[in-house]
């Protein structure tokens, strides 16, 4: 099965940035997908990185990559989604997922 690769960046409302140095999420698996996020400094933006096997589908992704940015106002953040097969409603909530994990303060 081969891979590909879609890179996107997207500017961002910056409202938001992680707590943590990097993030990790969910697993490469049946249906699924994994979401690694790294704080890094993209002056403010957004950019994503991902790996799958699914062709003809960049569109999609841009458009749930974005709508997740939008939504939640997420910026300086490099955020990586290797993907086995996972519709856009799952890669929309794995993004939010794994975004509430980043973004959560440590309890004291």
């Amino acid at each position: 099965m081969a891979l590909q690769t879609l890179n996107f960046t997207f500017e961002s409302a910056n409202r938001e940035q992680m707590a943590k140095e990097w993030s990790h999420l969910g697993v490469t698996g049946s249906g699924d997908m994994e979401c690694l996020m790294e704080k890094i400094d993209l002056q403010g933006g957004v950019k994503a990185k991902v790996v799958t096997p699914v062709k003809g589908f960049d569109k999609v992704w841009e458009r749930m990559i974005k709508k997740f940015v939008n939504d939640t106002g997420a910026g300086n953040v490099s955020i990586e989604i290797n993907d086995d097969n996972a519709t856009p409603i799952v890669v929309y909530m794995r993004l939010r997922q794994a975004w509430a994990e980043a973004t959560a303060k440590e309890a004291v």
